[in-house]
């Protein structure tokens, strides 16, 4: 478990974190989203123990991390893939770590083939592609056995396999009782990962849920309808407080009132149904929504040649 109360962090005139509350349970993997400059890595940064915070407190399975006399069993954290010493093989650098950690020298050879790097292994670091490095960055994070995983971008430079097992291995850490953290810019992979979302922006929290009611914030109750009686149907739902439009000759986008609120008038009248579908945002449609005020950076829209 993570517990963040009150969290702040300064950079001289710069407010980086602002007063952040919020907890990561175990047994389900809780993605961390904000928008660039939103300050995730500063608060990932402070969860591992490699800043201080300028006010407030982090707990990591309900004390503090940078007094443990085991860090690699408390935490493995993955913010940083790249900072590896090239010249080492991805074995030599595991054993290293796990030599100073206390910890078995069979281990090595588990997470070499948790990670799938067990061909490579031999071979010295310097030499790995992004996706490899990455695969050796989750290696190590995983190395100690952690009750807490904390993972910035773990799918950046993975192909489509290595996405897939990615995704898998998340979710089983999950269920294994671990509290899996993951930072993420691709939603989709959000969507089909995590349980929980804790979004941040601009320091600050803005959401703390589930990613099922972090995408009912941002959709709107607008049911689809397809019948052959979409003139007769339109007459029988529109009223002061529901909008009804004629999307395609037999296709009504209706706002204001529920899917079987629909198909209760429409069975009541005798009126066909073939489709009835409620509208609901993506998560990066909630995401884009929901944060827009807190963008750091925005892209102006590309010009268009005359």
């Amino acid at each position: 478990m993570i517990e963040v109360e009150n969290l702040s962090k300064l950079y001289g005139d710069t407010l980086a974190v602002d007063g952040l509350n919020f907890v990561v349970r175990a047994g389900m993997v809780t993605g961390f989203l904000g928008p660039n400059g939103s300050g995730k890595s500063t608060t990932m940064r402070m969860i591992a123990g490699l800043d201080r915070p300028s006010s407030g407190s982090i707990k990591v399975n309900g004390r503090d991390y940078r007094s443990s006399s085991s860090p690699m069993s408390e935490l493995g954290v993955l913010l940083e893939a790249r900072a590896v010493h090239t010249g080492r093989t991805a074995r030599n650098h595991l054993l290293a770590l796990a030599h100073t950690n206390g910890i078995a020298r069979r281990r090595v050879d588990e997470v070499i083939e948790l990670v799938g790097l067990h061909t490579v292994a031999g071979k010295r670091v310097g030499g790995f592609s992004l996706g490899m490095g990455q695969r050796l960055g989750v290696a190590t994070a995983l190395l100690g056995d952690p009750e807490t995983v904390v993972l910035d971008e773990p799918v950046n430079g993975l192909d489509p396999e290595g996405v897939l097992w990615m995704r898998t291995m998340l979710v089983d850490l999950a269920e294994q009782g671990h509290t899996v953290f993951v930072s993420s810019h691709l939603m989709s992979e959000m969507a089909q990962t995590a349980a929980r979302l804790v979004v941040i922006g601009r320091g600050r929290l803005i959401a703390d849920t589930t990613v099922e009611e972090f995408v009912a914030r941002a959709s709107t109750n607008t049911v689809i309808v397809r019948t052959p009686e979409a003139d007769r149907l339109h007459s029988l739902l529109a009223g002061p407080d529901v909008a009804v439009t004629a999307v395609q000759p037999d296709v009504l986008r209706v706002e204001g009132l529920a899917s079987q609120d629909i198909g209760t008038i429409a069975w009541q009248a005798h009126v066909a149904i073939y489709e009835l579908a409620a509208e609901q945002a993506s998560l990066e449609q909630a995401f884009m929504a929901l944060t827009g005020d807190a963008v750091e950076y925005r892209s102006s829209a590309p010009a268009v040649a005359a």
